[in-house]
């Protein structure tokens, strides 16, 4: 390793576990090329790679400052090539952050979130994309802690979505709300997909028994469109921009918190990720699909296991 890029990754590592916080001052250039016996211009280097990955800022006349999100930025700098392995519940909007992370993004085997959650807590996937709320009306959180207990469980935001009826253009059967679907051929989300329970709750809630549906279980919110989309079935329940991506109409019933699950020990893997979530042309990538609320896209909770305990990190 040539020693700028050892300058570098020792700054880059003191930032990302705080050593040197938001706003703390870096030695000046002559005196860290002294610290590491090197000249001024391999330590000036060295700082203006540092600055163009994001941990530190540079201005004229002032010693050099790490950046407001120079933790994130310093694990990415450091971990950039790790892999991280994702499970659980289907979204089409994951598509979008695929395509834009490319081979640092593997999707792994996990139908749904319980699923998902399973994968894991047995160490088969770094984090598992869930929307499953408990009975205390959280999202996801009492769950993380729940089957990530002793592995330092953590969310990282994806985005709102809202979830609704999908029904042919005109909605010809004249459906209004959960309450029509049990005369009607409905595709459902397969048992263990965070769709299928929001689908059983609101069917219970408007005193319906949820085994009196009848229709075929897919295992996507694009098959489910596609299902209704061949006229196999009048109606479905899924995400907007399933929907719209087949010109189908669309009664809302939900928004749901979607979120990524994972152990403390993936945080380094899923940099790229949550810096990725950050930016607004991804931002904005996602929420052009229609359906999707991306404000707090890439914020990272920290979760204790006492309940109702929670810290944001990484800004």
């Amino acid at each position: 390793m040539t020693r700028y890029r050892e300058i570098c990754a020792d700054i880059a590592r003191r930032v990302s576990v705080g050593e040197l916080p938001p706003g703390a001052e870096l030695p000046a250039v002559r005196d860290l090329a002294g610290t590491w016996g090197t000249t001024a211009s391999t330590a000036s280097h060295a700082q203006r790679c540092l600055a163009e990955a994001g941990v530190i800022v540079l201005a004229a006349r002032r010693r050099a400052r790490v950046a407001a999100d120079g933790e994130l930025a310093a694990r990415r700098f450091l971990h950039g090539e790790r892999v991280f392995t994702l499970a659980g519940s289907d979204d089409p909007a994951l598509d979008v952050v695929a395509r834009q992370l490319g081979d640092r993004l593997v999707r792994v085997a996990g139908d749904g979130s319980f699923a998902g959650l399973r994968a894991v807590r047995q160490g088969r996937a770094d984090g598992a994309a869930i929307h499953l709320l408990h009975h205390t009306g959280s999202y996801n959180a009492p769950f993380a802690r729940g089957l990530l207990r002793g592995l330092d469980p953590h969310l990282i935001h994806l985005w709102r979505r809202e979830q609704g009826l999908i029904v042919p253009p005109g909605n010809p059967a004249g459906i209004g709300g959960v309450a029509d679907l049990v005369a009607r051929r409905v595709v459902t989300r397969r048992p263990g997909t965070g769709t299928r329970v929001l689908l059983d709750r609101l069917l219970l809630a408007a005193d319906h028994d949820p085994d009196e549906l009848r229709g075929p279980e897919v295992g996507s919110h694009l098959d489910v469109a596609l299902a209704v989309a061949t006229g196999s079935v009048d109606v479905g329940l899924g995400v907007r921009s399933a929907a719209a991506d087949l010109d189908l109409d669309f009664i809302p019933l939900a928004w749901e918190e979607y979120e990524i699950v994972l152990g403390g020990a993936a945080l380094d893997a899923a940099a790229p990720l949550v810096g990725a979530l950050r930016t607004p042309a991804l931002r904005s990538a996602v929420t052009d699909l229609g359906g999707y609320d991306t404000t707090a896209s890439g914020e990272v909770t920290a979760l204790s296991e006492a309940a109702g305990e929670a810290c944001p990190v990484w800004g």
